[in-house]
């Protein structure tokens, strides 16, 4: 799929598949727009990795950074519309460890089917960054208590704690994970289609308003967090650090 580089895309059997395929890059996602209907395993070690950061410090050394914050903003804030708005089931496969974005997304998701070996891990505070995603609501909703842990306090939640939370709906063995997501996909594609849909309807129809109204809250501060002193030092130790470990 050479428009939108580092996706894979096949359409089989009444399912779409959408796979992150940047393997060097952990799957992180570039600022080409996605749509997602049902996310298969990443390739490699990775689900992914979350947004790729160098975009922040490229566009801090081109020097015009409020608007490189601002086009970032809206950028973020119509994915993430996306997945509120989407009417069909949305599902995901974590294959390994999922960082940043492609965690806080999964409370948008229908159904989340993990490897039993991934990892969760949202590092904002660490690398000067806010959450996205509505996951400052949907979290809390989850998690209780525990999502502070997870959005202040960069901790990295193992895939049986992220089940038993309700982020992840099944836990597969990491083994055969491939071939156990394939089959669920093929018993979920097997059923009627818009019983699927009306199984989401109602709940999504109540809720968008104040996602949305989160979402661009969300993105609001993440703007001003990229503008920051503090963020673009967190950046930079980041990537030095990353330097030197290799």
């Amino acid at each position: 799929m050479d428009k939108y580089p580092g996706l894979s895309l096949s359409v089989k059997d009444g399912i779409t598949l959408i796979t992150l395929n940047r393997p060097a890059k952990k799957n992180s996602l570039t600022q080409e727009p996605s749509q997602t209907v049902c996310a298969t395993p990443g390739t490699g070690d990775y689900y992914c990795s979350g947004n790729d950061l160098s975009n922040f410090i490229k566009g801090a050394q081109g020097g015009d950074i409020p608007t490189m914050a601002a086009q970032s903003g809206k950028l973020l804030q119509k994915y993430i519309d996306s997945y509120i708005d989407f009417p069909k089931p949305l599902i995901v496969g974590i294959n390994g460890h999922a960082i940043g974005i492609s965690v806080t997304v999964l409370g948008l998701c229908d159904l989340v089917f993990s490897s039993d070996q991934a990892t969760f891990h949202t590092p904002f505070s660490s690398l000067g960054q806010a959450p996205e995603g509505c996951s400052s609501l949907l979290f809390r909703r989850l998690m209780g208590s525990k999502a502070n842990r997870m959005l202040m306090l960069n901790y990295k939640m193992k895939a049986k704690e992220a089940y038993e939370c309700g982020l992840v709906s099944e836990l597969l063995p990491h083994d055969n994970f491939a071939s156990e997501f394939a089959q669920r996909l093929q018993q979920i594609a097997q059923l009627p289609a818009e019983s699927l849909r009306c199984a989401k309807r109602p709940a999504q129809e109540l809720e968008k308003e104040l996602l949305h109204k989160i979402n661009a809250k969300e993105c609001e501060q993440l703007v001003e967090r990229w503008q920051s002193d503090d963020c673009m030092a967190a950046l930079a130790k980041f990537f030095q650090r990353s330097k030197s470990n290799l």
